[in-house]
């Protein structure tokens, strides 16, 4: 004990030397008391921002984090030794050289929440949770410093810049948008909470005003307005980007190119009429909810379902009728199409589920929560084999499980980094007592709670519960589900649909009737299609799923169900 004791002495003395930073905010931004996330980056370069260069791959920068509570004006912050950082854990740990230093402030709300709890989490300012983009955020202008963990100066940072408002996004003739305040969720949140969503209108839509339209629900990310339509040429004097995922040059020309060729085909001859739905429900947690309820952001599946999609339906003369909805999307947006079609079979009437999120907890990415004691590594009498998270086409690994929470423990406690993991705690945890997500496994170790992996199973391993009820939903979603994925998918996710397979095939009375289907070599997030590489696919979604389901939908449709007036 004695020996432990003297070797805590030294290590703490240590740490102790590390430059600290102490941080105070401009009197021209006029700030009120703030709560939030203190963050400090540094970066060894100046290419961006340092509050732009924090990521999983090899060429992140650092950041380092401290919760601020009631932090009073004129008053100032030290982020020192103390600080939780990565994917350097100290400052200590910093090696001694020039960076380019920022420092910024992830500002925190109080909610009252339905259920007695009060918490302090960040709420989307129109950005889709970007702590980096957020309007409000308050950050300092960078600069250049040595650092040297062995000495003990303190250096001064202010903050002298806040983020400006983000516009919203103005009507065109096709594309509309609008934004209601939800009942159901503003009962949850304690707080007025909206829901927004992008409409894309089909052509004639005002030359037939006596048509009723089906309606294709495109489900994923933060949209910042209706994805892959464009109603002018590409830009000529656009300069060529470069895309790391993809590995090809002018990504951002392709892109206009596919959006405006899309716009071709939606106003041609021949396309169905459909009216095309992105939804905006970005939340304190994420840039969206995963479209279910939940115990820690609340009914957001209801609200959806029942408060904006009608909302969406009478204001654009949608049919209105569960035969006349589907949805599709990819990684965030397959896991939410399956799960409502699941959880709301009646409501839908088809879903295309690319890439999707976990759907068998038994691979939660690289991890089975039921069977394994630790998220970030294989268990083992002699050795600690680290569990991947991130890999390449050919299987090489860019992250680890431990790697990627450690960034998001370092932007946020309490499942408030805005992050992957964090959300997917969010969504899928009971409430703690304390008021936010009680934790899968513990964020910093690893170890994993089986009573929590317990609720998970119950409420959301999508594999568990359509097996469970299919007795009850089986001839609901018969034909109705399609699932895709590479089998090189960049996070893993292949391994759960895998599992999923297996379960589908082996469903009787009534018989699946699924599709699943795998890309070779396909990376995230390939979605079916098998004659175009991974980054044209990926600006299809649109008329790669409409065209289908307006076929499909004659073997399912009610027999007085309108098929023909949409087809003008």
């Amino acid at each position: 004990m004695k020996k432990i004791f003297l070797f805590s002495l030294m290590l703490i003395t240590c740490i102790c030397k590390a430059q600290t930073f102490r941080i105070s905010v401009a009197d021209s931004l006029k700030q009120p008391v703030l709560d939030g996330r203190l963050l400090l980056l540094l970066s060894k370069n100046d290419k961006a921002e340092p509050r732009f260069q924090v990521n999983d791959a090899a060429s992140t920068q650092l950041v380092f984090g401290i919760t601020v509570d009631q932090w009073q004006p004129g008053g100032d912050q030290l982020i020192d030794m103390h600080a939780f950082g990565y994917p350097l854990e100290r400052l200590s740990d910093v090696p001694a050289g020039e960076y380019y230093v920022q420092v910024l402030l992830h500002k925190y709300e109080t909610f009252h929440l339905q259920t007695g709890q009060t918490v302090k989490l960040p709420m989307d300012r129109g950005e889709g949770q970007h702590w980096n983009l957020a309007p409000g955020n308050i950050y300092s202008t960078p600069v250049k410093i040595y650092f040297d963990p062995k000495t003990s100066n303190e250096v001064h940072l202010v903050i002298n810049n806040i983020i400006p408002p983000i516009n919203e996004p103005e009507d065109t003739r096709y594309v509309k948008h609008i934004k209601i305040q939800s009942k159901l969720l503003t009962e949850f949140w304690g707080r007025p909470m909206y829901l927004g969503a992008h409409i894309l209108l089909p052509e004639g839509f005002d030359e037939h005003p006596n048509v009723h339209y089906p309606l294709a629900i495109f489900h994923g990310h933060f949209p910042e307005d209706i994805s892959d339509f464009r109603t002018v040429p590409p830009d000529e004097n656009l300069k060529p980007d470069t895309s790391a995922r993809f590995r090809i040059s002018g990504y951002n020309k392709i892109v206009q190119e596919e959006d405006y060729k899309f716009y071709k085909l939606w106003t041609g001859k021949h396309f169905p009429r459909v009216l095309v739905v992105e939804i905006q429900h970005a939340n304190p947690y994420y840039d969206d909810s995963y479209a279910v309820n939940s115990a820690n952001l609340g009914p957001y599946g209801d609200a959806i379902t029942y408060e904006l999609i009608p909302e969406i339906e009478k204001r654009f003369r949608g049919i209105g009728k569960g035969w006349a909805r589907f949805m599709y999307g990819g990684s965030t947006g397959g896991w939410e199409v399956l799960a409502a079609q699941v959880f709301y079979p009646d409501e839908y009437n088809g879903c295309y589920a690319a890439c999707p999120d976990p759907i068998d907890f038994h691979h939660y990415t690289t991890i089975d929560i039921y069977n394994n004691r630790n998220a970030y590594y294989v268990e083992s009498d002699f050795k600690q084999t680290p569990r991947p998270g991130m890999r390449d086409y050919l299987g090489h690994v860019s992250a680890t499980i431990q790697q990627m929470n450690q960034r998001e423990l370092a932007l946020g406690t309490n499942s408030r980094s805005g992050d992957q993991f964090d959300i997917w705690e969010a969504v899928f945890s009971p409430m703690g007592e304390d008021g936010y997500p009680k934790r899968i496994f513990d964020k910093y170790t690893g170890a994993i709670d089986s009573s929590v992996a317990a609720y998970w199973k119950e409420h959301y391993d999508l594999t568990q519960i359509i097996q469970r009820d299919w007795p009850k939903i089986g001839n609901k979603l018969k034909g109705k589900i399609h699932i895709y994925v590479g089998d090189m998918d960049t996070y893993y996710l292949n391994n759960a649909v895998y599992a999923a397979e297996d379960m589908l095939k082996q469903m009787q009375h009534p018989s699946c009737s699924c599709e699943v289907d795998y890309g070779d070599r396909a990376e995230h997030c390939w979605n079916g299609d098998h004659t175009q590489p991974n980054y044209l696919s990926r600006l299809h979604y649109n008329q790669m799923f409409i065209t289908r389901w307006a076929e499909e939908v004659k073997t399912r449709a009610p027999r007085d169900a309108d098929l023909t007036s949409w087809r003008y």
